[in-house]
């Protein structure tokens, strides 16, 4: 039994890491909580000295947690407007619109 949550331990760490690493947002916490969650009954189950590599699991699961909400709370996303963009669609509207009075004007 302990051999399995320790598997899923594991498993849900790097899946909590990997969550952490993409643009996900919160949605890395839920890895993160099932990680915690697993290891805590690995923990429980295992002999006082059995209980390194769960440690050094809670340990990595830690940062992840705080990882993901420093990057959640402490990183604002702005969207920027690109004048040069809109400069060239509004340039481009009214070359189509020229080109469209010169057709208009030979028929």
């Amino acid at each position: 039994m302990r051999k399995t949550f320790l598997i899923l331990s594991i498993i849900f760490v790097v899946i909590s890491i990997v969550f952490s690493a993409l643009p996900l947002d919160t949605l890395a916490l839920l890895p993160i909580a099932l990680t915690l969650i697993f290891l805590f009954i690995t923990f429980k189950k295992s002999e006082v000295n059995q209980r390194q590599v769960p440690k050094w699991l809670f340990i990595i699961t830690y940062l992840c947690g705080i990882f993901v909400l420093g990057k959640t709370f402490l990183i604002k996303d702005e969207v920027a407007v690109d004048q040069q963009f809109e400069q060239q669609k509004i340039e481009t509207k009214q070359e189509a619109r020229q080109e469209l009075e010169e057709l208009e004007g030979l028929e």
